[in-house]
């Protein structure tokens, strides 16, 4: 029943394809995107006493009656009003044409345990909750609480609504500190393949991709997979990388580059043209996963899974 999405063109995308309930921009809407939070009924998060007000101006002009939810910043100093609930107060008691539908804010350092960071934003969030708590409808919802808070079970967190991001993936970040175990095992829920679009013999000596950075010892089979750097495959995966080919590793060598991949099958069953490999996943026993192809390139898991381009297709299971 409630979807949220970084930017209104998100919004927009999930309105024409038929999804109802209600949208959040975590974004905010930006002064050219007002008409589209108009005509597809999408609910902004506001993030300063300025915006609200502007936003107000709008709904007066248009003779509408707009919901957003306010958004304070408890000490991550990125999006969300810094002001203080005072502040805050009066710009929300001046929007006569908005309906403030929920508060929020954003952990710094939910995974991170012994330091206070969490605990003093946490507090900072409930003291502007009870300061405004009049301005709010008994329906409001108060949010802060990401998948880390949830699966480490940081209840002071949870409030009414929880916006769960990773987890969805199946993951949860690496706790930091005397953390206690996660509430729930997660399994990756994602699996990435490409097809293999030929297998050809590279003799001892030769080199293999751009700039010649991987060089055979000994004869060797290699597949060319079709996936790259413009597919979300990082670049830095260039011989560090592997790939599972019918239940067994073969690891990347050369250069990724921007459509293509190599792949060493000297000893594996060889995989005909067309057959898929798998990227991130398992097959059987063996697996691949976000936090390894992470460590590898030297990046975090979120970029690993954010970075799977849209020309790759998705099928959904």
């Amino acid at each position: 029943r409630y979807f949220a999405v970084a930017t209104a063109e998100e919004g927009v995308s999930l309105r024409r394809l038929g999804i109802g309930g209600s949208i959040l921009v975590l974004t905010g809407i930006l002064p050219f995107e007002e008409e589209a939070l108009l005509e597809y009924g999408l609910t902004p998060v506001v993030h300063s006493a300025a915006e609200l007000a502007w936003l107000d101006r709008v709904a007066a002009r248009r003779r509408r009656r707009l919901r957003y939810h306010f958004k304070l910043d408890t000490g991550l100093h990125r999006l969300g009003s810094c002001a203080g609930w005072e502040d805050a107060r009066r710009a929300i008691g001046a929007a006569t044409h908005c309906e403030l539908e929920g508060l929020m804010s954003h952990l710094a350092s939910s995974e991170s345990f012994g330091d206070g960071s969490f605990e003093g934003q946490v507090a900072a969030f409930d003291l502007a909750c009870r300061r405004l708590e009049p301005l709010l409808g008994p329906a409001a919802y108060l949010h802060l609480a990401n998948s880390a808070a949830v699966l480490y079970g940081r209840r002071s967190a949870w409030k009414s609504m929880v916006r769960a991001g990773l987890a969805l993936y199946g993951y949860v970040a690496a706790a930091a500190g005397p953390a206690p175990p996660p509430l729930a095992e997660l399994r990756p829920a994602l699996t990435w393949k490409a097809r293999v679009l030929a297998v050809k013999t590279v003799a001892a000596g030769e080199t293999v991709g751009y700039g010649g950075t991987f060089r055979a010892a000994a004869d060797a089979r290699v597949a060319v997979v079709s996936a790259g750097y413009a597919d979300g495959y990082p670049h830095a995966l260039g011989n560090r990388g592997s790939v599972l080919v019918d239940g067994q590793t073969a690891p990347v060598i050369g250069a990724v580059s921007m459509d293509l991949l190599t792949v060493d099958v000297s000893g594996l069953r060889e995989p005909a043209r067309g057959e898929s490999v798998t990227l991130l996943g398992a097959e059987g026993r063996a697996r691949i996963d976000a936090r390894e192809l992470a460590r590898r390139a030297g990046t975090i898991p979120y970029v690993i899974l954010c970075g799977i381009g849209a020309r790759v297709a998705r099928v959904y299971v």
